[in-house]
């Protein structure tokens, strides 16, 4: 703490503790080691999602510690607290799968409720997989307290005859077996050998692009989304985060401050340059929402059409997330983009300098690098995420087309109502070149909790049938799918969208160029559908029956908070 910060009261909560009436409060607080000195310091959360279970999570308690030892130096009085956390990767294709996106919710919740709850003052946020990051950011927005979110860093790539590997490498091997061109023994190898140790799934999939969307927006610092967890420079991350969060006490410098519209255009900008997940689409929404920044999903195609698809990364490329660190990294590219009129530079961030200002000192992309193309020649000349509209999906649909050769699939209808018989029809080959399969009541209330498809999507394009087969949901899809698939279709199948009224055989029409998705279906007939069909009834038992009841459709970011915006 500067000689001038010492001299200023931070504490915007935790002074409630002053007085003889707390005097209870303080004996108790006196015990976690707190003296008469420490009192007169703001009290700073730090929470992680560290777990066991989950390599992405595995190693974020000793990074809470460099945290708190950051926040120490700078004159605060750390306190760290735990939340949950669930992994995709290993919950993919199992019930598990269902707790998923509500967990997001559950660790938002939890972070308000723990900092809220202890009156800090501010906090910084450390989170390693999907669901980690936009829960700290709804947290972060709705606490309304200076913060600052850290991301526990990519996996190293795995390494199997010379070639890097990971975890999608790994659910793509399953198809090749199912296709007999891939022995058990060489899948078992790819197994064993995809992922190395901690950090989240090593390409350009969910937790690797909503780090680089909080550090596009200015809630992390510069540099940090691409530092690999295991390398020493993450470690700085964390420390420096907490002596940061002092800073913005300092200045007065809230969420609200940094979190604009602009801010999250910058976002969109880095997502679609990267060739970032779909999952994106429903965080950005639900961090906006939380934020009250005017943000919708048609809002998403706007960028689409003028942003270029840059990035040369995993599923869709060649290159892994730590590639991208060792070739400039996050920070570079934002200093590329900002440099050819993408970025919104005057953007305020938590160092309490803009995006113009933070970029100014950071190197460009290193010369000779491979992973981010010329914006002339670029991967794609707009962005991968299209939001699709048409009969199908009258409120939106989200579809990831990098590397995607076709413009146009039409095709019949193999309905679903559930992943695991579509799994099972096509590693029995039932599904066959053109056909769309369609898997519905997987939506936010349907599933509930809306899973993701990697499992079915990983085998099709291990099968060689990523292209020539179409795949349709109401429910998500990992940050690893690539292929032609569709996802977030809304209103989903649980509200009555038409998508429940589907049947095999009907023709399905998916447009990149007009962003229409369709079904050959009159309306007569759709009425007629309509007066036969029955939807089951919401899911009603613990979090995912309270989920279900509460939470939006996917077009709104699914959300589990109602309040409308002119109420906040």
């Amino acid at each position: 703490m500067t000689d001038e910060q010492s001299k200023q009261n931070l504490r915007i909560r935790s002074h409630v503790y002053d007085g003889m009436v707390r005097s209870p409060n303080r004996a108790l607080m006196r015990a976690t080691g707190m003296q008469d000195a420490d009192f007169e310091k703001p009290i700073v959360g730090v929470i992680s999602a560290w777990a066991e279970n989950t390599p992405c999570n595995l190693h974020l308690e000793e990074l809470g510690k460099l945290a708190k030892k950051g926040v120490t130096a700078a004159g605060g009085w750390p306190v760290q607290f735990g939340t949950i956390t669930v992994s995709d990767g290993i919950s993919m294709g199992t019930p598990g799968m269902r707790f998923s996106l509500p967990s997001r919710d559950v660790i938002a919740d939890s972070v308000e409720t723990a900092i809220s709850g202890h009156n800090c003052d501010a906090f910084v946020a450390i989170g390693g997989c999907d669901k980690n990051m936009p829960g700290s950011m709804i947290a972060i927005a709705n606490t309304e307290v200076p913060a600052i979110f850290v991301y526990g860093g990519t996996i190293s790539p795995g390494k199997l005859n010379g070639q890097d590997i990971d975890l999608v490498s790994v659910f793509e091997a399953v198809g090749h077996w199912n296709h007999k061109d891939m022995t058990t023994e060489e899948v078992r190898a790819i197994e064993c050998n995809a992922c190395p140790g901690p950090g989240g799934c090593g390409g350009m999939y969910t937790a690797n692009t909503m780090a680089s969307a909080i550090e596009a927006m200015g809630m992390s610092l510069p540099g940090s989304a691409s530092h690999p967890a295991t390398f020493e420079v993450k470690k700085q991350d964390v420390e420096a985060a907490g002596k940061a969060v002092l800073n913005l006490l300092a200045k007065g410098i809230y969420p609200k401050d940094i979190m604009t519209r602009d801010a999250f255009e910058n976002a969109l900008t880095v997502v679609m340059a990267l060739g970032g997940s779909t999952n994106s689409v429903l965080h950005l929404l639900a961090i906006a929402h939380a934020a009250n920044v005017d943000l919708t999903i048609d809002d998403f195609n706007k960028f689409q059409e003028k942003v270029p698809h840059i990035a040369d990364l995993k599923p869709s490329g060649q290159y892994v997330f730590q590639d991208l660190y060792e070739a400039g990294g996050v920070e570079g590219v934002m200093k590329y983009l900002l440099q050819n009129g993408y970025l919104h530079g005057d953007c305020l961030t938590v160092t309490g300098k803009t995006v113009a200002e933070n970029l100014a000192t950071v190197s460009d992309l290193k010369p000779g690098q491979k992973v981010i193309m010329p914006l002339e020649h670029p991967k794609r000349p707009d962005g991968p995420l299209l939001i699709l509209h048409g009969n199908l999906a009258t409120e939106g649909a989200v579809a990831k087309v990098s590397g995607v050769k076709s413009r146009r699939h039409v095709g019949p209808a193999k309905v679903f109502n559930n992943e695991e018989d579509a799994v099972a029809a096509v590693l029995a080959d039932e599904v066959v070149p053109n056909d769309v399969i369609v898997i519905r009541f997987q939506g936010p209330k349907g599933g509930p909790g809306m899973p993701e498809m990697l499992s079915l999507s990983g085998i099709l394009v291990g099968k060689g049938q990523g292209e020539s087969v179409a795949l349709l949901t109401d429910g998500r899809f990992s940050g690893g799918t690539h292929g032609f698939v569709v996802g977030h279709i809304a209103p989903e199948a649980q509200d009555g969208g038409n998508i429940a009224y589907l049947h095999t055989g009907d023709i399905i029409t998916i447009d990149q160029d007009t962003k229409e998705i369709t079904m050959d279906v009159s309306a007569a007939e759709l009425a007629k559908r309509k007066a036969e069909t029955t939807i089951p009834p919401l899911y009603t038992r613990g979090v995912l029956g309270k989920y279900a009841h509460l939470v939006s459709s996917s077009a709104k970011g699914a959300i589990t908070d109602f309040w409308k915006k002119d109420e906040r």
